[in-house]
């Protein structure tokens, strides 16, 4: 598997069944631990949850199509590698993919074994950014990404899947201010109700489970991670 980490998670975001049978075939067979999502609206909600370690892309999705996917991928995570993986192959859709973020853009029909190759180049090049750091600490408050748990001044919290979600989602814009409906489409996905409270909810499990002042709320504004 070369010089980078042999346990390699990937997202296929394809809503095509057989396209996304054959990735995620082929990528297992070269080793990497494959999930497929069909949905653009799911699509960031997954990558927050399961922090794959590179993302291939289609861009005509329901939900949302994968330009919108992208820029919300690029603001939660800047680091990680996607390929988008699509049918549309003119030069202002190629433009506008790599200027959204995209690491590399590829058009169907193609050669698997150049997707392959460039998902071990682009694995290669991530793996020794410190971007995509194991763990995150701020104040009082460490989050290990690997092993997915959470210590406040040292000693361990239980989280579900989605409270370690968003605290990640959090603690990786630490002290900047994130609005009710930034966290929702990075956390709940593009699809959740945006007038439901599930946001304020689970500010509060949050705190009373890593301190109540380690989160701040801004009036009128959203919430701020102060650690």
């Amino acid at each position: 598997m070369g010089d980078y980490d042999p346990i390699v998670r990937i997202l296929v975001v394809e809503d095509e069944p057989l396209i996304a049978s054959f990735v995620q075939k082929g990528l297992m067979a070269e080793g990497h631990v494959v999930e497929i999502e069909t949905r653009g609206d799911r699509a960031l909600s997954r990558v927050s949850l399961e922090s794959p370690d590179l993302v291939v892309l289609d861009v005509m999705l329901p939900g949302a199509d994968g330009f919108e996917v992208l820029g919300a991928i690029r603001a939660v995570d800047p680091a990680l590698p996607v390929i988008m993986l699509t049918a549309r192959g003119e030069v202002e859709d190629r433009v506008r993919g790599l200027d959204l973020g995209a690491t590399d853009y590829m058009v169907k029909p193609f050669a698997f074994a150049e997707l392959a190759a460039r998902v071990r180049a682009h694995l290669r090049t991530a793996a020794g950014r410190e971007a995509r750091a194991d763990a995150v600490e701020v104040g009082s408050v460490r989050l290990d990404l690997l092993e997915r748990t959470a210590h406040a001044d040292g000693v361990r919290v239980e989280l579900s899947t989605r409270e370690f979600a968003l605290l990640g989602y959090l603690m990786r814009h630490p002290r900047q201010v994130l609005s009710r409906q930034q966290i929702l489409d990075a956390v709940w996905g593009f699809a959740f109700d945006p007038r439901s409270n599930v946001v304020d909810v689970y500010i509060g499990y949050l705190r009373s489970k890593v301190g109540p002042d380690a989160i701040e709320t801004v009036r009128g504004m959203g919430y701020r991670f102060v650690g």
